[in-house]
């Protein structure tokens, strides 16, 4: 259930529906602790100081903006090479999304939809994919039976990932094409029988950028700007930020040697340069030209947060109105089989499951999600509190390549780690 906030009229504009982001005049003035807050910079810049690369920080809380942040750099390696001079993080700068593009791209696009009535989530998965069925000689079957909320849950059945850009392990999947790759969506293997697990999947939100590209008739990246990031005036969002124009300057490095994991890793036409300005994500990169609906956008933490305000609202931002406070219930609702799995959205739910994304003192009903790449977003209605934590920890080494070629050393900062910084967040609540 949300709570209605009584929120100050200067957070309105002559015109606006609904609350827009001011500036607060000072940490107190939206129940915060100055001297919490510093901890919370002590901890990051503690981090940066032991070789942590760099991170960007909003809170807004009761439509203001509390703190605004950034530590450390951009870019600090080119390969392996250390730079003499490492770029500084900015204020403008742009990180990959990751997996949050999941959220502030299909998820925001399904919940217009849904309030639109273009889609249910009831809708089954074939009814905007034709081709979306059982293989004849497919050991698990099912697929007539799938829902978009199914997938939305992450317990349609499928795999968390198929390597589509590497054909020793994609086999008869292998592509680099986002045309074949489409087509080879609804083909992917059942991994286990639909509505009896929940396994976080890529797939899921390929499928679900497809489905959405059907329902509009537009490429994912042109509708979302077109419905969304423009009509909010968000310049810093975007899918292929190099193809706009934005400077390799403006954007946070990912990793250091391409794809290739410190180079213990290689396919067809893989990366080797540090990745700057192009999404990370392999399969969003090769096999579905940098625009799909598990990976691909990128944004800043400014940008984010008037994001984070929209579904704080219930739904629109000034006198723009996206979807409908009941479709934002409906989709953070959590699942009747696992209460941290919402329709996308992570949960916090009871327990402390989620504590290393949430803390221990989010409440139960917050939610937000993560992105491989060093990103965290927390929305929490009971405090009318958002946080954006954007980071690119992977522009780091690789920690031991011969047992983990996706751990790097970036990950092992509390930073990194992301619950320590929104527990000592939370802490700084008066």
């Amino acid at each position: 259930m949300f709570l209605l906030f009584i929120i100050p009229a200067e957070a309105w504009a002559d015109g606006d529906i609904y609350p827009t982001l001011k500036q607060a005049k000072s940490p107190a003035e939206a129940g915060f602790s100055e001297a919490g807050l510093k901890r919370v910079d002590e901890l990051i810049e503690q981090d940066v100081a032991n070789g942590f690369p760099g991170a960007s920080l909003i809170i807004i809380k009761d439509g203001k903006i509390v703190k605004d942040a950034h530590y450390g750099y951009r870019q600090i390696y080119d390969g392996f090479d250390k730079l003499k001079n490492p770029q500084k993080v900015e204020k403008e700068t742009l990180y990959d999304l990751a997996s949050n593009t999941k959220m502030y791209a299909t998820n925001f696009a399904l919940q217009h939809l849904v309030s639109e009535g273009e889609i249910s989530l009831t809708d089954k998965v074939s009814d905007h994919i034709p081709e979306f069925k059982d293989e004849a000689d497919a050991e698990i079957k099912g697929k007539g039976t799938i829902l978009i909320k199914d997938l939305l849950h992450h317990q349609a059945g499928f795999p968390a990932s198929v390597s589509f850009h590497n054909p020793d392990i994609a086999g008869t999947l292998y592509s680099q094409d986002r045309e074949r790759t489409i087509n080879l969506l609804p083909k992917v293997p059942l991994q286990y029988d639909p509505g009896t697990d929940h396994l976080y999947s890529d797939i899921d939100y390929m499928l679900l950028g497809a489905i959405v590209e059907n329902v509009t008739g537009e490429r994912l990246d042109t509708y979302m700007a077109e419905a969304f990031y423009g009509p909010l005036r968000l310049k810093n969002t975007m899918f292929h930020p190099l193809k706009h124009g934005v400077k390799e300057e403006n954007i946070a490095a990912t990793e250091r040697r391409g794809n290739t994991r410190d180079g213990y890793v290689t396919f067809p036409n893989i990366r080797t340069e540090t990745i700057i300005g192009e999404v990370h994500d392999e399969k969003s990169y090769h096999a579905m030209d940098g625009v799909s609906g598990h990976a691909g956008l990128f944004s800043t933490t400014q940008d984010i947060a008037v994001l984070l305000q929209v579904m704080l609202n219930g739904g629109g931002y000034g006198n723009k109105h996206f979807f409908d406070e009941s479709v934002i219930e409906q989709f953070t609702k959590g699942s009747s089989s696992d209460e941290t799995y919402g329709h996308g959205w992570r949960r916090n739910g009871k327990g402390g499951k989620m504590d290393w994304m949430f803390g221990s003192l989010a409440s139960d009903t917050a939610y937000g999600h993560t992105g491989w790449t060093g990103t965290v977003t927390i929305i929490d209605p009971e405090y009318n509190l958002g946080i954006v934590l954007l980071t690119n920890k992977k522009h780091s080494p690789v920690l031991d390549p011969d047992q983990n070629r996706n751990s790097f050393a970036g990950d092992e900062y509390d930073t990194g780690k992301y619950g320590p910084v929104i527990q000592a967040i939370y802490e700084a609540i008066k």
